[in-house]
């Protein structure tokens, strides 16, 4: 029969192992919570990736107004040299079923659409005249496509739809009949870009969606340096009275901004008329 003491030792025994037992308990718990908040962790990480690169984006921006704060693909122009020089270029349909389109035809002779010298256009707005300077060298088929437009007067009487007002991100949005930002002719046509292509104050870009080769009839005006990635096609310049209007729409702000906004200027800028000169 066993002694007290023995049964004291015993009870000790018994006491240990179960102390013994519950500390690994423990440290299996939190083995367990430290990988699945580390599994957690990554999740989040890799979302917030994805989300950031457009994985998670819908389909539905096909058909929206071009928006160079975003990055997208670049492509390269569709185009080919002829032997005198000038550039074929390619006016696609645009198919994509948007209801915001305007048929206006095409550029004619799109296969020898000329490389040299540059077109004046005279873009008067109810805030001031602009003088634009486009480069065909530089960018011949929107260059040709712009001229095409004017000629057709697809500007005429429409509103700037997008103002910008952030440092290194200030721009004025036009070229839209409709004022919605989606809208545009019912061609589009391939980017003409270089791993060299910037946006200084003084810019004029042409505007796309985030799919490559969907250059249309928006463009947007910098009166900052712009900073943006080479994947908006520079089709030419603005003169400095034309610079002078940017600035003044811009010191107006934006609609429901305090501080620097993104959306239609207090002062709405209607292009009432784009002529070449």
């Amino acid at each position: 029969m066993p002694t007290n003491k023995q049964r004291r030792e015993a009870a000790q025994r018994h006491l240990q192992r179960q102390l013994e037992r519950r500390a690994e308990l423990a440290k299996k718990r939190r083995r367990n919570l430290g990988i699945l908040l580390t599994a957690l962790a990554v999740v989040v990480v890799v979302g917030a990736a994805l989300l950031i690169t457009g994985v998670f984006s819908g389909d539905d921006d096909e058909n929206q107004a071009a928006d160079p704060s975003k990055p997208v693909a670049t492509s390269s122009a569709a185009r080919t040299t002829n032997p005198d020089g000038t550039v074929s270029c390619e006016y696609l349909p645009d198919e994509s079923g948007n209801p915001n389109l305007a048929d206006v035809g095409t550029p004619a002779t799109p296969e020898a659409t000329p490389t040299q010298g540059t077109a004046t256009l005279r873009m008067a707005t109810d805030q001031g005249d602009l003088t634009l300077t486009l480069d065909r060298a530089k960018a011949p088929c929107a260059a040709a496509s712009f001229v095409h437009l004017t000629q057709a007067d697809f500007y005429d009487n429409t509103p700037c739809h997008r103002l910008s007002t952030a440092e290194s991100f200030g721009l004025l949005q036009c070229g839209d009949p409709t004022g919605t930002g989606s809208g545009g002719p019912t061609y589009k046509y391939a980017e003409e870009v270089t791993p060299e292509t910037t946006y200084p104050r003084g810019t004029i870009a042409m505007a796309k969606t985030s799919a490559p080769n969907t250059t249309g009839g928006q463009f947007f005006l910098c009166f900052t340096d712009v900073t943006l990635p080479p994947e908006y096609t520079v089709v030419g310049t603005i003169d400095e009275a034309g610079l002078a209007v940017l600035d003044k729409v811009a010191a107006g702000g934006v609609q429901g901004a305090e501080g620097p906004g993104d959306g239609p200027p207090n002062i709405p800028v209607t292009i009432t008329d784009m002529s070449v000169v």
